[in-house]
């Protein structure tokens, strides 16, 4: 969103109805009497909609279908633009109204179509209801839709000229299928906006959509399967939180997302400084991260093989996040995707602050157990705008609970079943039940040691005064076979506690191991090699110390 401004939309277009109050009775009632039959068949009801010239397109329908026990006749191809950006006219000529045929003629939609279009040529129709559960547009279906400064002569629909604008998302526009006799200017609002029990009638306003889209086809393909997974073991990870953005409604909003993180075990890591994190930070398996305002991917998640662990969800609140999702460095929602997310959100042009997807909410109801899509409408305000939803909308990140994972922790890699035990460690020493959270964490580390953990578990002996058992948790580091471009931070802090410890020799030992990575960053490198070099003197090991400080002088050149 712009630095400058951070509007809201001071007019709405009124209610999103053209129909007679009995006919949206009539299908009200009818929605209600069979939502629990449908509820339990939903993937029956997702519509996946496909690109017909894009073979990746079809691959990645088919491969959701499969996975997710979609029909395969729920399959709709198009022949579509290739471009990810196209004009009003490609949009209604080839995707809305072929696409509402198709719906039509399965009665996807019930509707009657009247003998009138409207000005962008969209046919007027009168809509009864639509039993769509989720549409997932595909990679290949184009992205977003250019202003078309034609189409905005007339009365203007609101006094604020940012918004007096044609220019939107595909996805968005979609949403309107069930209201398809819209005006294509400014917003629309949402009827599911902060709505936890939305009532039929308000249900059947909205058609929910998704995205499986990313830089590749394997990339896109790849959001099913990490979802199908993490449903599998619940998430498992660290969560992460960075403010300090251009607004104070944002960081308000990461401030109330940081108690509800907090409540939940999760003992989030906070940066308050107004720069995005550093690429020196510590971020390993950051499978929640909540943050803004950057215009590019950067800091530890730009930093050479880095991956999110599976289950992931980022959000990063910027404009134009998703102004592509072809590029793996350029905005946020592709070099996401591209790294391993599992889900995320995007803009695709400026949507000023208050338009976007907020994050409190977004987790507020994916941590009572939403389906993604759910979360992702319960927390924006508006259609016919700029956001996407990136991801498998049936994906249940909270579908397991922590008991759940922490009695099946043989089923999952070691690395990352530590982070479910430092869940309810977290837990414990929040409610006074350190003694219980010592004992936890001690008995874990023995059976299925992990760096995360361990570094936990040495910062708790210290703070209760036994310096030895704290640096006897971290013994185990010489014995790691690998260290992951997550873990290169949390290794730095785990040689930091050593040296504080009083073990610097086990500390410069890390140091090695660290600093031996060929793909290191100069960056890091400059940053690291002084604490490297005074742990090296801490263990008088002088050779070591002075040829750090002869790397850090090639690094400073001259």
């Amino acid at each position: 969103m712009s630095a400058r401004k951070n509007p809201t939309i001071p007019h709405s277009r009124g209610p999103l109805t053209a129909l007679p109050p009995i006919i949206f009775l009539f299908a009200a009632v009818m929605l209600t009497l069979g939502a629990k039959a449908a509820e339990g068949n939903l993937a029956a009801r997702v519509v996946l909609l496909a690109n017909s010239a894009d073979p990746d397109s079809l691959r990645v329908a088919r491969h959701y279908a499969e996975v997710r026990g979609v029909p395969l006749e729920n399959i709709i191809a198009l022949k579509l633009p290739l471009a990810e950006s196209i004009t009003w006219r490609e949009f209604v000529v080839t995707l809305w109204e072929p696409l509402l045929d198709e719906l039509l003629r399965a009665k996807w939609v019930d509707a009657i179509p009247m003998a009138l279009t409207d000005r962008v040529g969209r046919r007027k129709l009168a809509v009864h209801g639509h039993r769509i559960g989720a549409l997932v547009t595909c990679r290949g279906v184009p992205l977003k839709i250019e202003h078309d400064p034609a189409l905005d002569l007339g009365t203007p629909l609101t006094q604020r000229a940012e918004f007096r604008t044609n220019a939107g998302a595909v996805d968005s526009e979609l949403s309107l299928l069930a209201q398809p006799n819209y005006p294509i200017a400014a917003l629309v609002p949402n009827p599911l906006f902060q709505k936890e029990n939305p009532d039929a009638l308000e249900r059947l306003q909205v058609v929910r959509v998704s995205r499986l889209d990313g830089p590749t086809v394997e990339d896109a393909l790849g959001l099913v399967d990490r979802a199908v997974a993490a449903e599998r073991t619940g998430l498992l990870g660290r969560a992460y939180v960075d403010m300090g953005g251009i607004h104070a409604a944002g960081d308000r909003w990461l401030e109330a997302l940081t108690i509800q993180l907090e409540s939940l075990g999760w003992a989030p890591a906070v940066d308050r400084d107004p720069a995005t994190l550093a690429a020196t930070a510590r971020c390993d398996a950051p499978v929640l991260y909540f943050g803004w305002y950057a215009s590019n991917l950067n800091g530890p998640f730009a930093l050479p093989g880095f991956r999110f662990p599976p289950g992931a969800i980022a959000f990063h609140i910027h404009s134009d996040s998703a102004g592509t999702l072809r590029s793996t460095t350029t905005g946020w929602t592709g070099p996401l995707v591209a790294r391993g997310v599992t889900a995320t959100v995007g803009n695709v042009f400026e949507p000023y602050l208050e338009q976007t997807h907020r994050p409190d909410l977004f987790f507020r109801a994916l941590a009572r157990g939403a389906r993604l899509v759910d979360a992702a409408y319960f927390s924006l305000p508006e259609f016919s705008w700029q956001a996407i939803l990136i991801g498998d909308p049936l994906y249940r990140p909270f579908a397991v609970s922590l008991e759940t994972q922490l009695q099946t922790l043989a089923t999952v890699p070691p690395r990352l079943s530590s982070y479910a035990v430092l869940r309810r460690v977290n837990a414990w020493v929040a409610s006074g039940r350190r003694d219980e959270a010592l004992a936890l964490a001690r008995s874990t580390q023995r059976t299925a040691p992990s760096l995360a953990l361990g570094l936990a578990l040495s910062r708790l002996l210290s703070e209760a005064g036994d310096d030895e058992s704290a640096a006897n948790a971290l013994g185990f580091v010489s014995l790691l076979k690998a260290i992951p471009t997550d873990e290169w931070a949390l290794a730095r802090e785990a040689a930091l506690q050593l040296e504080r410890l009083g073990r610097p020799v086990r500390a410069v030992g890390l140091w090695r191991r660290i600093l031996a990575k060929e793909s290191l960053p100069r960056e890091l490198r400059v940053a690291w090699l002084p604490e490297a070099r005074r742990a090296a003197n801490a263990a008088v090991d002088l050779a070591q110390a002075t040829e750090w400080e002869r790397a850090l002088a090639d690094l400073a050149g001259p």
